[in-house]
């Protein structure tokens, strides 16, 4: 059983409590208040409208009256204090408010995007980064973000791919847990979107779902499981379907697997009139039916439709939906705002902080990708006196702060043109031209462009997606440089000079031609605030890239999706047998696979080591791996561990990732690491869907990427 939350006596501190008694008085208040409470304060209690000062009747009267639980987009901290203040002085119950908001990878202060950010492999980077935006949040009035989003994405065509950490549940659920322990030391973290939101049919937003309910639990759910273990306060429901019912209208999703089976105690939200958007689906005939639906599959709180304070009371009144339904709903909601403390000191305020730019550049730093490298081109050598920095965005201010960008401030952010020049010094020249814009056609600048590129001894080209191209209902059906970029590159790359490709994007994109053209390539995803800076550090060598790929790049649109765990298929692709799984005029393999990333030095992995050979269920996998740094600088690499179950009761991937480090070592040092991994992770739901550890044979990669060839192998003895 879960042990049960403790509303503890420390500011902003969320914490569990050792015994079912602790937590008794907070029950029997929240049962007293139930019981003072009219159907429609109950109902009010589950709806969240957005903020609308113009709003008929006005916002202050429906709070005055009981009948909203929070708003979102309300922020700053006079307002939200104002607005607190009329719930719990002048309503009837004085029940206080939440104050949500889209906090995803910073508030004013912006970091990395998510997918950039998890490109670190940095969990601790992630909960500090986490928290350092809750904290902003905090003193603006907010004790609620809908944050992290932990939807697993292996189609790079959906926009939301920018929102998430890729396409791995393991990598997604160690920063899952890292960013619900980040955010709720100050705020109520919301995991989203339960579930499977990023398995759209086609990459298009708000599309069908439909995978195999394996697939589900083994790719899809372990994010959300690990978000609920580490305590996460509430959960949104989806806008999709899966296998042909809406989440907000499943009660197998939400009330048997996150309640049932997770032990979930918090609320589901949610997302933004997906209850309303039930009579679209097709699965309700009116707004009424809608809401019935909703509320019987465990969605507490309807977000912005008003649906439930609405249209809700006849239902309850005429028996269709039972009170203990509703009551069970609001003490989940209120259980959440005594866990925030808004009961003992709703005005609760924290002084402003300024923002922390050396945290933002480390986080830049550490989300930076190098791709390719040939020659030794990067770092940039001293002998390189006159620089060009060309391209659309690399003047550019607003792009890198990426979609979702909060309260940030284009004035904030670092340029990359801005960085290099302040890097370069006064003994560089730096030349500047945009070329094109960023989506237009336009190829008027580029001839400029190349003349300048003939000067320079380096070209920076500083080209990629904008802000608006990757975040909700932003799919792409090309992945490409948009607009007349790629004219642009070709240009460039034309000239013969020296040519470093600096990428902005908020998801991979298809670089096959970059990839054989491009000495250099730098994949700086959208950096936030400190992008210009980080970018600087890493191009004149001041520090050594260490990001990993967290999802696949694939050589064309035509492979997606794609990801590094595939099936074998009973006739796995083969040189010169043509009846295999194979594409007739490409490669099966990817552009750059999971995991991958290059470093100005080098790293060499030997001595693999399986502590034990056979090992039982309720053992644990201990792998150590000597991992050497070969080259002339100091850098940090990601040891990475893969498993294969050899055979099982169903197919299995050919690589799972089950654990990763990050390993720093001086130039020519050598570390002896250790990886542990609990047996029981290598379980998996066999064909009567009961997750199983099956006896059998494994073997265990371990290096730098998802295709690491230092191998060992084990044995799993014992009963399934």
């Amino acid at each position: 059983m879960r042990t049960p939350l403790l509303i503890l006596a420390v500011v902003g501190v969320v914490c569990r409590s050792p015994s079912l008694a602790a937590q008794a008085p907070v029950e029997q208040r929240i049962t007293a208040l139930i019981a003072q409470m009219t159907l429609a304060e109950k109902l009010g209690q589950l709806n969240l409208p957005t903020w609308n000062p113009g709003a008929n009747p006005s916002q202050a009267d429906l709070v005055r009256r009981g009948l909203v639980g929070g708003f979102l987009n309300l922020d700053g901290a006079d307002a939200t204090r104002d607005m607190q203040k009329i719930a719990v002085e002048q309503s009837r119950l004085h029940i206080p408010l939440l104050f949500g908001q889209d906090v995803i990878h910073g508030y004013r202060t912006t970091f990395p995007i998510p997918l950039g950010e998890a490109s670190a492999w940095d969990p601790e980077l992630a909960e500090a980064t986490a928290k350092f935006a809750a904290r902003e949040a905090r003193a603006a009035g907010l004790n609620w973000t809908f944050a992290p989003m932990v939807d697993i994405a292996r189609d790079p065509r959906w926009g939301r791919i920018a929102e998430g950490s890729g396409e791995d549940p393991y990598l997604g659920s160690a920063l899952a847990v890292a960013r619900v322990r980040g955010f709720q030391q100050y705020i109520l973290a919301t995991v989203k979107h339960f579930a499977a939101y990023g398995g759209a049919e086609a990459g298009r937003e708000y599309n069908t779902v439909d995978m195999s309910e394996r697939t589900l639990r083994e790719v899809y759910l372990p994010p959300y499981k690990a978000a609920v273990d580490a305590g996460v306060g509430s959960v949104m429901s989806a806008f999709n379907e899966i296998g042909g019912v809406p989440s907000s209208a499943n009660p197998w999703l939400t009330n048997t697997v996150l309640r049932g089976e997770w032990r979930f105690r918090g609320f589901v939200v949610s997302d933004w009139t997906s209850v309303a958007e039930l009579v679209a689906h097709g699965i309700a005939a009116s707004p009424s039916e809608a809401g019935r639906l909703a509320l019987a599959a465990g969605v507490d709180m309807d977000m912005v439709a008003a649906i439930y304070v609405d249209s809700l009371p006849a239902l309850v009144g005429s028996g269709r939906i039972p009170m203990a339904q509703v009551d069970e709903a609001v003490r989940r909601i209120l259980r959440e705002k005594f866990r925030l403390r808004l009961f003992d000191d709703p005005y609760r305020a924290m002084p402003p902080v300024e923002p922390d730019k050396a945290l933002a550049r480390r986080a830049a730093q550490e989300s930076i990708v190098l791709l390719k490298n040939d020659g030794g081109l990067l770092p940039i050598a001293a002998t390189a006196k006159t620089i060009a920095v060309i391209g659309p965005l690399a003047a550019d201010t607003v792009n890198p702060l990426g979609p979702w960008s909060g309260k940030s401030r284009p004035s904030d952010v670092v340029s990359v043109l801005a960085g290099i020049k302040e890097r370069a010094g006064a003994g560089v020249t730096v030349l500047t031209a945009p070329g094109t814009g960023v989506t237009d056609g336009d190829t008027s600048g580029i001839a400029a462009a190349v003349a300048m590129a003939q000067q320079a001894d380096l070209t920076i080209l500083v080209v990629g997606e904008a802000d608006t191209m990757s975040g909700e209902a932003s799919s792409r059906s090309a992945l490409g440089l948009p607009g007349a970029q790629e004219q642009l590159e070709r240009a460039i790359i034309a000239t013969g000079k020296p040519v470093v490709l600096v990428l902005m994007s908020g998801r991979p994109l298809v670089l096959s031609w970059s990839a054989e053209h491009v000495p250099a390539i730098l994949e700086t995803w959208f950096l936030g605030d400190e992008t210009g800076h980080a970018i600087a550090d890493v191009l004149f060598g001041d520090v050594n890239p260490s990001g990993r790929l967290p999802v696949t790049f694939p050589r064309s649109v035509g492979q997606i999706p794609i990801y590094y765990a595939q099936k074998n298929t009973g006739r796995p692709a083969a040189p010169g047998q043509h009846f295999t799984s194979k594409y007739l005029d490409i490669a099966n393999t990817p552009l750059y696979p999971f995991g991958f990333g290059l470093s100005y030095t080098t790293f060499a992995y030997s001595g693999l080591k399986v502590a034990s050979a056979r090992l039982r269920p309720s053992d644990t996998l201990v792998v150590s791996v000597t991992v050497a740094n070969t080259g002339a600088r100091a850098g940090t690499d990601v040891a990475q561990l893969y498993i294969h179950d050899a055979v099982g009761s169903v197919t299995r991937p050919l690589r799972q990732l089950k654990g990763f480090q990050r390993v720093e070592l001086a130039a020519g040092a050598t570390k002896t690491v250790e990886l542990r991994v609990p047996v029981q992770q290598l379980g998996f739901w066999n064909q009567a869907m009961r997750y199983v550890v099956e006896p059998g044979t494994f073997h265990v990669y371990v290096g730098s990427s998802s295709t690491a060839d230092l191998m060992g192998t084990f044995e799993v003895v014992g009963r399934p």
